[in-house]
């Protein structure tokens, strides 16, 4: 077990019927386990010359934030409905339980510029692939994708381009 797996709390049947919830909150409040968990979340990217980092709303924006400032990078918000004022893209996606749909400042990112996406969880793969999708319609260049924790029985990763490497701490 790694010194963050300790810290995720499983709740059963939350925020619906059947759905297993994740719950980080313990990791964050661990000064120590979340600098531990930023720094291997930032590891291999190190050497990939990132210029931004993307997080998805809202925890990703914990851990992008963060993991922008241990790679000198700039920090992107990737945001829900009506939360940035326009000119903004946007991307649709399913969510395990509900659709939604991400939006970023269309002069957020300059083109090719070379970006990381982070969020805390993969799981059924629609939130990435979206983010992936947004990113794109900015001509980004996306070096590749780090979570906190990949849901294997979802199946999320069979989403992502295997030319793209995503990275994830934990697996459940």
């Amino acid at each position: 077990m790694s010194s963050f797996e300790s810290l995720i709390r499983a709740v059963p049947d939350f925020p619906k019927p059947g759905v297993v919830f994740r719950d980080i909150t313990p990791l964050l409040a661990d000064a120590s386990a979340f600098a531990r968990c930023v720094d291997a979340m930032a590891e291999p990217w190190r050497d990939a010359q990132v210029q931004a980092v993307c997080g998805v709303e809202s925890r990703g924006f914990i851990f992008a934030a963060a993991i922008a400032q241990k790679l000198g990078a700039g920090f992107v918000p990737l945001r829900k409905p009506g939360k940035l004022p326009p000119p903004v893209m946007h991307a649709d996606y399913q969510l395990e339980y509900g659709t939604d749909r991400l939006e970023a400042r269309v002069d957020t990112l300059r083109q090719r510029e070379r970006v990381l996406l982070v969020d805390d969880v993969l799981a059924t793969g629609g939130t990435l692939g979206a983010a992936r999708n947004l990113l794109g319609q900015l001509g980004a260049d996306l070096v590749g994708a780090s979570v906190v924790i990949e849901l294997l029985a979802l199946q999320g990763r069979a989403l992502w381009p295997d030319s793209v490497p995503l990275h994830a701490l934990l697996h459940y």
